[in-house]
């Protein structure tokens, strides 16, 4: 398979989009060609326990769109992303906007990358960030 945990969780969210966001429905449906490692499917479950609060987040700082013009896999990415930024210390923000775009190059486009990062830097920059403790 050859996908690390960040590339997991990213699909695992990616995938839960078409199911109302609900992970736990990706967990219990994963087969032989998709599997999910506990440690991706943790990560996965974090995005979206603070699903709101990512959103809202996302929201703030997409500056005249609408999320709900968003992609998928943008918004699979910037989630996993933030969610990182805010709720895992031992991922730098930088790390976490550079793997949220190279997702989104694998996934999508250079486009789609560039737009990722546009709105990841300026959340990790500060501004609408959450307060997570």
């Amino acid at each position: 398979m050859g996908e690390n945990k960040r590339e997991q969780a990213f699909l695992a969210l990616f995938e839960a989009s078409f199911h109302g966001d609900d992970i736990n429905y990706i967990a219990e449906n994963e087969n032989e060609e998709r599997k999910i490692s506990s440690s991706a499917l943790k990560e996965a479950q974090g995005v979206c326990v603070n699903l709101k609060d990512i959103d809202e987040t996302i929201k703030s700082n997409l500056k005249a769109w609408d999320i709900k013009r968003v992609s998928k896999v943008a918004l699979a990415a910037m989630r996993l992303a933030i969610f990182e930024m805010v709720y895992d210390d031992g991922i730098p923000n930088g790390a976490a906007v550079n793997e949220a775009v190279e997702l989104c190059k694998k996934y999508s486009s250079e486009e789609e990358a560039a737009f990722v990062n546009g709105v990841l830097r300026a959340v990790s920059s500060g501004k609408d960030m959450i307060d997570a403790h």
